[in-house]
């Protein structure tokens, strides 16, 4: 049967590293999802695309598949690490009210859309805007915008509404632009990054159900996909996320505020840059 790949490829020796590094790759977007509220997507997304390359998976769909199989990761996890943060009464709960609806919407859309973006164009969303939120966030003094957020209803969902497209074609949980947002809005970075996991699972649900709808028709997939989302690599790798986000929350409450953006900045531009180079 053609599967669309390289089916000699699957030994036993292959398929324990495979599975093992996927188990890692759930161990990294755990810890980084609780740590800086970004739902473990930029550990996720390019970690998959490596992995899919190797097997020589369509290159049509390669993109397609780490981000939808990245945000149903999200999915879990951002629940397990929202909350380890509510717990610690950093959910801003009208901020949550304010900005979700259009979240909801926007990333909707985005997976949606998503039928009609090219692989390529997946990968330079992704590359271009991680590489500039993080320079943003290595800066030493990061941009500020005002000391408050805005006033006007219609400008945060605005301001909501981009974050939530973006961030589902880049198969992140919206930390990756929350945080920085509401940085530069003054708003307190640990309260920051445990609203902004609330936030991801407000993006990852619709965004995988655009995802799933875009590819139900695509050839060359793995097998055992639902649309663009690998059903296998979600089992491996959301269980052990959901499990070490509440270790990334605890560090993230024992840090300081400055080293948790350099952590921030510095993992975001790795996998920016290697996007941007594939």
């Amino acid at each position: 049967m053609d599967f669309g790949f390289d089916t000699s490829v699957f030994d036993g020796l292959t398929i324990a590293m495979l599975v093992a590094g996927l188990a890692m790759t759930g161990v990294a977007s755990g810890v980084l999802a609780g740590l800086l509220g970004v739902g473990g997507g930029i550990v996720i997304v390019p970690v998959l695309f490596w992995v899919l390359s190797l097997f020589h998976f369509s290159p049509d769909v390669i993109s397609h598949l780490a981000v939808a199989t990245s945000l149903a990761v999200i999915i879990p996890t951002s629940i397990s690490s929202m909350r380890s943060h509510n717990r610690r009464g950093n959910v801003d709960r009208p901020l949550l009210n304010l900005w979700g609806p259009a979240i909801f919407v926007s990333a909707l859309v985005g997976g949606i859309m998503s039928k009609f973006i090219p692989g390529a164009g997946l990968r330079l969303v992704f590359g271009v805007v991680g590489l500039l939120v993080a320079v943003n966030m290595a800066l030493p003094k990061h941009l500020v915008i005002s000391d408050h957020l805005p006033q006007s209803g219609w400008i945060n969902r605005a301001i909501a509404s981009v974050i939530g497209f973006v961030s589902s074609l880049m198969g992140i949980g919206g930390g990756t632009l929350s945080v920085p947002t509401l940085s530069s809005f003054s708003f307190p970075v640990h309260r920051a990054v445990g609203t902004s996991s609330a936030l991801g699972l407000l993006i990852a649900l619709p965004a995988v159900a655009g995802f799933i709808w875009s590819g139900l028709e695509i050839a060359g997939r793995p097998p055992l996909s639902l649309g663009y989302v690998s059903l296998p690599a979600v089992a491996i790798i959301a269980p052990v996320s959901f499990l070490f986000a509440p270790l990334g929350a605890r560090l993230a409450h024992a840090l300081n505020p400055r080293y948790l953006k350099l952590a921030f900045a510095f993992f975001l531009a790795i996998t920016a840059g290697r996007m941007l180079l594939s």
